[in-house]
């Protein structure tokens, strides 16, 4: 596996010390089933270019979380053509990180990375829940004629039989979908961007305590007014401080295994939606290595 100098990846720090690495970070710019706003391609680059301006240490932990975790970034690579080959080969990539005993993060990209980047862990771990966070719940069985497309992202992963999802800040679904969602209670768990207010975060505890999961994080989950730059933006979503507190009480509960976060759709010249998420990824690895047993 190629990589990035330090410099140039995520982050962008020079180590003056040796620091054991134990994260990957892939950029899979895989972008084939958008069906509104294009340029998720472009994600993976800009969210590494703004990362080299996050401050690097976190006043939360009071601490500079890198120096604990060690990060290293793939060099860019062509990604496949046909969507189906584009997930094999995700998916054999995160194995070989995982065989390495590291931690994959994938800056995608659309929603539809997901079904190939979960592969090498639904292979490793007898049952795994996925933290999504979305504004569109996923679970159409295809769209524009595409299984795979970035509206079936979710529903694809719970074609694995041990993989149960719990859905943060969800506000638009078809009927079809609403449909599955409520023949599939027992595996699909929604908290409604709507209810936030209502939201109880102690129930997490049910769901994520002890269990292995997986993060998958859709940027159209934000508010469009913080998080216009995504191909299909919504209303009513969630903010900062809605979405933190949720990541790190899962952190705490559970044994976090790999993350994505895709759907980035750049806008040039408003940089701060490229930072947020940049910021966004750094905060997931800084809570993620400071639970873990």
């Amino acid at each position: 596996m190629n990589y990035l100098s330090q410099k140039k990846g995520f982050l962008g720090y020079e180590a003056k010390q040796k620091i054991k690495n134990k994260v990957v970070v892939v950029p899979f710019g895989l972008e084939k089933t958008v069906s509104y706003g294009k340029g998720t391609k472009n994600g993976p680059k800009e969210i590494i270019k703004a990362s080299h301006q996050v401050e690097l240490f976190d006043e939360e932990l009071d601490k500079e979380p890198y120096k604990e975790i060690g990060i290293k970034t793939l060099k860019p690579f062509p990604i496949k053509n046909k969507i189906n080959s584009a997930l094999d080969q995700l998916s054999k990539i995160n194995e070989k990180i995982l065989l390495k005993n590291k931690f994959p993060i994938i800056f995608g990209g659309e929603h539809s990375i997901t079904p190939g980047s979960i592969r090498p862990f639904v292979k490793k771990y007898n049952k795994i829940i996925l933290l999504h966070f979305d504004a569109h719940a996923d679970l159409r069985e295809s769209y524009n004629g595409e299984k795979f497309s970035h509206a079936s992202a979710i529903r694809r992963c719970l074609d694995y039989n041990n993989v149960k999802v719990v859905s943060f800040g969800i506000r638009n679904l078809s009927q079809g979908e609403m449909k599955y969602y409520k023949d599939n209670k027992n595996r699909i768990e929604i908290f409604w961007s709507k209810d936030k207010k209502r939201w109880d975060l102690n129930e997490l505890k049910k769901f994520f305590n002890g269990k292995n999961v997986y993060i998958t994080f859709d940027v159209d989950c934000f508010d469009s007014s913080i998080m216009p730059a995504t191909g299909t933006p919504e209303p009513g979503g969630l903010l900062w401080d809605d979405v933190l507190p949720i990541i790190k009480n899962v952190c705490q509960m559970g044994n976090i295994v790999g993350a994505d976060i895709n759907e980035l759709a750049p806008i040039k010249g408003f940089n701060s939606y490229n930072f947020l998420v940049a910021k966004l990824a750094y905060k997931i690895l800084s809570y993620t290595f400071e639970f873990k047993n």
